[in-house]
């Protein structure tokens, strides 16, 4: 079927509600309707109606649906982002502290300049020019007390990562091409420094995700990433399970924070969450049968 102009037209907020009336969807508090719509927009919740649709080409919703309901995996999918985003920010300190110091302790402060340390030249090229743009707009007053007393064209790593974004330093460190680093690092974590890569890659889109307030729940990412052969820390012993679905996600974080936060709570709040969201579908996000039973999870 080839392209054809968009024609739907702007709906006013009772032209909206009147609309899911007539798809079949039900509503015990118009007015709280009204308001959720004026503050959220219709586009927004639909990602979140689409899985209660009996009839999705002709938007139908399953009889006895709501709209309260609905917006309930509204409300589970932005706390379980609200979670995950306070984990990732740990893991990330983490990761940069860890490349900081291996990286600096083998080449210098100011390995993150020395073209000989990467595989592609032009990954580099574009990776330096990142950290020349969050350089010149920097206003950390270290930055800007370092940018007054020295003349060196960047400050040492220690001090120019630290204003760096999660996905320059995955780019830096897919870009490394010293070896005997990249295992060190990805060893810290109890990973392969392919396995590493790979997993430091789709959290950045993960990150991504929960920055956008975009729908994660049901999601599938974009990103695939693979399960480690030889896991040196606890790991899922079903590997019958996607790698690019939200589980697998969640899985990594878990075993991510037995490095960097030992005495984590995440799987209590996790499970926390799902008590106070019981309607929420886990299968949904290719949770397996029993997956709580796993001693990652215990």
């Amino acid at each position: 079927m080839g392209k054809v102009p968009y024609a739907k037209p702007s709906l006013s907020y009772l032209d909206q509600i009147n609309q899911l009336k007539t798809r079949g969807l039900q509503f015990r508090d118009e007015a709280k309707a009204l308001h959720i719509l004026e503050n959220i927009s219709y586009f927004r919740l639909s990602g979140y109606w689409y899985p209660l649709l009996a009839d999705k080409q002709n938007h139908i919703f399953k009889p006895e649906v709501t709209f309260e309901s609905a917006f309930q995996l509204y409300c589970f999918d932005r706390e379980l982002r609200m979670m995950i985003t306070s984990e990732l920010e740990k893991i990330e300190v983490s990761v940069r502290a860890k490349m900081i110091h291996v990286l600096s302790d083998a080449h210098g402060p100011f390995w993150f300049q020395e073209i000989r340390l990467f595989k592609n030249g032009n990954t580099f090229q574009k990776t330096l020019s990142k950290l020349q743009e969050e350089f010149d707009r920097s206003d950390e007053e270290f930055i800007q007390a370092f940018k007054k007393n020295y003349t060196d064209p960047f400050p040492p790593a220690w001090m120019i990562l630290e204003i760096t974004s999660l996905g320059t330093l995955s780019k830096l460190f897919g870009n490394l091409k010293t070896p005997l680093e990249r295992r060190s690092i990805a060893k810290f974590y109890g990973l392969a420094d392919s396995v590493f890569e790979r997993w430091l890659h789709s959290i950045v889109y993960l990150r991504n995700v929960c920055a956008h307030h975009t729908r994660l729940w049901n999601r599938d990412m974009r990103i695939g990433t693979q399960f480690p052969k030889t896991p040196g820390k606890l790991w899922i012993q079903n590997t019958n399970v996607s790698t690019n679905k939200t589980y697998f996600a969640l899985c990594m974080i878990r075993y991510l924070l037995q490095t960097v936060n030992p005495n984590t709570t995440f799987t209590e709040r996790l499970k926390t969450l799902f008590a106070k969201y019981p309607s929420v579908d886990l299968r949904s996000m290719n949770f397996p049968n029993g997956w709580d039973q796993e001693l990652l999870w215990k």
